[in-house]
This record gives structure tokens, C-alpha cells and sequence, in this order.
């Protein structure tokens, strides 16, 4: 299904031109790296680690594994510098509307507000969402994102909705 995207793409930010494509095993450390990069997702464990390489790697894996998703790495030259995750999600709500979830969007810190986010998502509404024939895009952000909500919400996503979340200890 994900497949069906058009990529590699150049995107065109304020300050660089930079190129959206699916990411690669090779890319593993560049994604722990954007990752313990964000202070929120550091305080939840994605410090960077190599010990947990062997988790993020299947994960990454699993994620490419499935035709209704997809790990998308922005490059900067030879660099990543930012990534997002893409799931279609089927429905019967909305008339058996499919839905297209962004997740675990970011930017390298030395790059944010360069207009990079801001590509990346026009990118998902203009491209992926068309092609992908979602009626509605959706995404979450933790409540302590205060600068991401504004983010999101300067490029039109509303605040809808309430999300709860339930911790299950791993086995």
C-alpha cells in the first residue's frame, strides 16, 4: 500500500532543499540518534544505547514488513536529519473511511524551524494522502509538546481529541 508512494522526493524547505525516502537498515543509527535527540523521547528510554540497537533494528524491520507502514528518513546530503512514520489504518467509522497516522516526527534539533517539518507534512497531505486515497490524516503528540502543538496546529491539524495511554510492561 505504501508502496505506492512516489519516492525518493526532493522537498523544498525555507532554508534547504532536502530529499524524503523510505529508510534503509543502514539509517539505524541516524533514527536512535533523531531520536535521543528529543528530550521527551530520551526521558522514555531512546537514549541511543547501543545495547538497544538489536530492539530498534527488528523494529525498524517489522515496520517495513508491513505494507501499511512506513519509516521515512529526511537527508540533508549524506546526513539524516529527519524522519516520520506513516500508517494507513482502515476503518469503519466515517463510512469505512481509511486513515493515514503520523508518528515519531522529527527534526534535528541544530535544524529545527527551518521549514523541514513544515515540508515533511505538506509533503504527507499534498502527496501520500492523495495517493494513498485516506480521508483523514491524524496524528498524536505527548501533552508535554507544547511547540509541537503549535506546530501542528499553524499548519492547520485541530485538536480533536482526547488520547489516553496504558503502559504495559515488557516480558
Amino acid at each position: 500500500m505504501l508502496a505506492e508512494l512516489d519516492l525518493p522526493v526532493v522537498l523544498s524547505a525555507r532554508d534547504v532543499e532536502v530529499t524524503l525516502r523510505a529508510a534503509r537498515a543502514e539509517d539505524l543509527d541516524a533514527l536512535m540518534a533523531l531520536l535521543s535527540d528529543d528530550p521527551i523521547s530520551a526521558a522514555r528510554g531512546d537514549t541511543g544505547v547501543v545495547e538497544n540497537r538489536p530492539a530498534y533494528a527488528r523494529a525498524l524491520a517489522r515496520i517495513e514488513a508491513d505494507p501499511a507502514n512506513t519509516q521515512l528518513v529526511v537527508t540533508s546530503g549524506d546526513s539524516v536529519v529527519g524522519t516520520m512514520q506513516l500508517t494507513v489504518i482502515p476503518g469503519l467509522a466515517r463510512a469505512g473511511a481509511d486513515r493515514l497516522q503520523i508518528e515519531t516526527v522529527r527534526v534535528a534539533s541544530g535544524l529545527r524551524s527551518s521549514g523541514i517539518g513544515a515540508a515533511m507534512m505538506r509533503w504527507v497531505e499534498e502527496a501520500a494522502a492523495p495517493a494513498l486515497g485516506v480521508a483523514l490524516i491524524q496524528l498524536t503528540s505527548d501533552a508535554a509538546r507544547v511547540d509541537a502543538h503549535r506546530f501542528y496546529e499553524r499548519l492547520g491539524y485541530a485538536p480533536s481529541h482526547l488520547g489516553f495511554k496504558l503502559r504495559v510492561p515488557r516480558a
